[in-house]
C-alpha cells in the first residue's frame, strides 16, 4: 500500500530496456537496477556509494563511443551543468546507442543541497534536440503527482502526533493516486486555450538514440 509510487513506476520503465549488454549507468551507487542491467559499469561522484568508478558526469573518463547504452536515472536535476553532462553522455555513446534518463518535474527538493533543476517535457525536447527521441512520456498522471508529493510529505517531514499522522498521510496519498478518473481535460494554461496532458508530472522519463 505505502510502497513509492515513483520506484514502482521506475522499475516498470528499465525492465522493458533490460540489457545483458555492457551499459554505462550514471549515478548508479548504491542503486540495485543492476538486476536489469547486470553488466553495467556504475559511475558515481561519491565514492561512499561504492560504485565502479568514480568520477563527474560532465567530465568522464572514457574513450569516444565505448558503451552502446547509457543508463541515467534521478541524476540530471543534481547536475550543476545539465547541458554538458549531456553532451559527455553523446560522446561516450556509441552511433545509434541507446540512452535511458529519468528526471524530475514536479518533485519537492531531495538529496539536499544538491538538487539543481526541474524540467518539463518540452526542455527535454529542447535539451534532446540533436538525440533521436524514442520515447518521452510522463512517470505520472496529475492524481499520481499529487499523491507523490503527499508520500513525500510522509518521508520528508515530522509532523505533529507523527506516526498516526503519517499513517494518515500515506493511506490519503493511495486514495488520492485513484482519483484520475475525475479529471476528463487539462490545458496548458489558466485560460484553458491550450489542451494539454499531464500539466503535473513527477518527471519524465526519456529514451534517446545518438544520432
Amino acid at each position: 500500500m505505502f510502497k513509492k509510487i515513483t520506484r514502482k513506476s521506475l522499475e516498470a520503465f528499465l525492465a522493458a530496456y533490460a540489457s545483458q549488454e555492457r551499459v554505462l549507468d550514471i549515478g548508479a551507487g548504491g542503486s540495485t537496477y543492476g538486476t536489469f542491467f547486470p553488466n553495467r559499469v556504475s559511475y558515481d561522484i561519491d565514492p561512499a556509494r561504492k560504485p565502479d568508478i568514480v568520477g563527474d558526469a560532465h567530465e568522464m573518463p572514457f574513450v569516444d563511443g565505448e558503451f552502446r547504452m547509457i543508463v541515467c536515472t534521478e541524476v540530471l536535476e543534481h547536475l550543476k551543468d545539465p547541458i554538458r553532462a549531456i553532451i559527455e553522455m553523446r560522446r561516450v555513446l556509441k552511433h545509434n546507442g541507446t540512452l535511458l534518463l529519468t528526471t524530475r518535474f514536479v518533485y519537492p527538493i531531495h538529496d539536499s543541497p544538491h538538487d539543481y533543476w526541474r524540467f518539463t517535457k518540452y526542455g527535454l525536447r529542447e535539451l534532446f534536440k540533436e538525440w533521436e527521441i524514442v520515447e518521452l512520456r510522463e512517470e505520472t498522471d496529475t492524481c499520481g503527482t499529487l499523491a507523490v508529493l503527499l508520500q513525500r510529505i510522509a518521508f520528508q517531514t515530522r509532523l505533529r502526533a507523527n506516526r498516526p499522522l503519517k499513517f494518515a498521510v500515506l493511506a490519503l496519498a493511495a486514495l488520492v493516486a485513484r482519483l484520475s478518473w475525475l479529471i476528463a481535460e487539462e490545458y496548458g494554461d489558466i485560460k484553458k486555450a491550450t489542451s494539454e496532458t499531464g500539466i503535473l508530472s513527477s518527471g519524465y522519463y526519456i529514451v534517446c538514440k545518438r544520432r
